[in-house]
């Protein structure tokens, strides 16, 4: 089995450093807590904004919707965009949150690639995370950034970018341009939603409430390494510090997500989504084509849609077909003319051996039993739904 690593040590450091952004900052915004700083007030006002798109429709909150845990608000696999709003993005829209404790792309003393953001990690930071998908043409689409700065220059908020940067700020471009994903970026390290740590799974951990016996049983099986193996890459325990887990170890797998044809891009059939090979860094390492970040799990029963390129709709959809995968490929994946079961159809041919079919529950071949029942997926669901922020008593 391939050994993961919570990577502890650059967490805690990461986490310092983002405390210490909150402090100066006054802490987040939500009820019981101190006011935003200055700048991030800032970043909040231009996270909902949606004059800084071409389209004049679109937000960074249009993607990443608070009810919906700063994800997608909605079942589409991917998100409309472009500057007439008749375009769409590539990738599913990933959750914002918890991402306080996620540092850059690198790979680990094993070579394992980890960090960074974005489903392929090809950004630094949260503000480099945030800078993209202005000049993105199938998002906000805007042609450059002289484009965002002169809509900032008419936004309600431009006199307080002013005043918290200098008047002459909006006449530096590429500076300009910068102080607003720091604002963005300082907007989610500051408020407590990003990082609320509100779940019914928290209060257990901090003795306030007790799991149902469904709940039990479903955390025993998501942590089991010979069941659901779930932990394996979304650890559930407190980290060494005591601090309360992320459940994403920020790393990479090829889970061989079937293709999914509601992607326009998919009808194109040469057309593939290679994951970290596709970065023009890391083209001449084949061997993670088809690798996509690990995200966290928390907040996860409000997604609409699943996996990076939105193939599932459901949580018993997805958590089935990491169970059924290999025993029953015939479900997941389109037939050949002969008959035979196209697995893997969303990576080319060459590249099929980097699925991940060494761990459980992937170990299996047609013919054995899942992983996991119908029963015991129930299970892992149930404990879940206990990852949802905002707990407020059963």
């Amino acid at each position: 089995m391939r050994t993961r690593f919570a990577f502890h040590i650059s967490r805690l450091l990461l986490l310092a450093a983002s405390a210490g952004l909150v402090l100066a900052g006054c802490g987040g915004s939500g009820q019981g807590e101190p006011p935003l700083s200055p700048v991030a007030a800032l970043g909040k006002k231009a996270f909902h904004d949606p004059t800084l798109s071409a389209s004049g429709q679109v937000s960074c909150a249009s993607c990443h919707a608070p009810e919906a845990g700063h994800a997608a608000p909605n079942a589409r696999a991917v998100q409309p965009g472009g500057a007439a709003m008749d375009r769409e993005g590539l990738r599913s829209s990933p959750s914002l949150r918890y991402l306080a404790g996620n540092g850059s792309f690198h790979f680990d003393a094993d070579d394992t690639p980890t960090g960074g953001f974005f489903w392929d990690g090809r950004a630094a930071s949260l503000a480099e995370q945030a800078g993209a998908p202005l000049l993105n043409p199938l998002e906000m689409a805007n042609a450059d950034k002289a484009a965002v700065v002169a809509s900032m220059t008419r936004a309600a908020w431009a006199g307080e970018f002013k005043a918290v940067y200098g008047q002459d700020i909006l006449d530096q471009v590429d500076l300009a341009f910068d102080k607003l994903t720091q604002s963005l970026q300082q907007f989610q390290l500051e408020d407590a939603a990003f990082h609320a740590y509100s779940s019914k799974y928290d209060a257990v951990l901090e003795r306030r409430a007790v799991l149902t016996q469904q709940e039990a049983r479903g955390l025993a099986l998501f942590n089991d390494p010979d069941k659901g193996n779930c932990a394996g890459c979304h650890p559930s325990d407190k980290a060494a510090d005591g601090s309360h887990p992320l459940f994403t170890d920020f790393t990479y797998d090829n889970l061989g997500v079937p293709r999914n044809g509601e992607l326009r891009a998919n009808a194109d059939p040469s057309y593939f989504d290679l994951g970290l090979c596709g970065r023009a860094d890391l083209a001449d390492r084949t061997d993670l084509c088809g690798a996509f970040k690990v995200p966290s799990l928390r907040n996860v029963a409000l997604r609409q849609s699943y996996f990076h390129n939105g193939r599932f709709k459901t949580l018993k959809d997805a958590l089935t077909f990491y169970v059924q995968r290999d025993t029953h490929p015939e479900k997941w994946y389109p037939r050949a003319g002969d008959g035979t079961v196209m697995k893997f159809d969303d990576l080319p041919a060459p590249w099929h051996g980097n699925v991940n079919t060494a761990e459980a529950p992937y170990d299996r071949r047609p013919g054995d039993a899942p992983a996991l029942s119908d029963a015991e997926i129930d299970d892992v669901i149930a404990f879940l739904r206990t990852l949802t922020d905002g707990w407020r008593g059963d």
